[in-house]
């Protein structure tokens, strides 16, 4: 099953966070993402206007809300930006794989 198609599992904590090891084969599933010092993802969309832009994050907010996994956002005109990691092990879990995938299938434009 490829991650967009599954759905964030909660982290309750007391895991460690993926190792480079674990995380390369997820992150060669995703499009652009960066693995930022192994500790979080980041990737940047391109929009023709602030519109389209917050349109696309709202979209992608109601997904966070859906799979009870939060990403941050930052939105200016023509761009919005994400940042992706599991707060309760200070790094990466599958389930931050699995949300960046998720946003990999949005529509851009619409």
């Amino acid at each position: 099953m490829s991650l967009h198609e599954q759905n964030c599992e909660p982290c309750q904590g007391g895991v460690p966070p993926l190792s480079a090891e674990e995380q390369a084969p997820l992150l060669d599933q995703l499009k652009d993402w960066a693995a930022v010092d192994g500790h979080h993802l980041e990737k940047e969309w391109r929009f023709s206007d602030f519109a389209s832009a917050l349109a696309w994050v709202n979209r992608a907010g109601a997904i966070c809300e859906e799979q009870g996994h939060h990403a941050d956002f930052e939105l200016g005109w023509g761009r919005a930006g994400v940042r992706i990691w599991t707060h309760k092990v200070d790094g990466l879990t599958q389930a931050d794989f699995v949300l960046a995938s998720k946003f990999d299938h949005l529509q851009a434009g619409g």
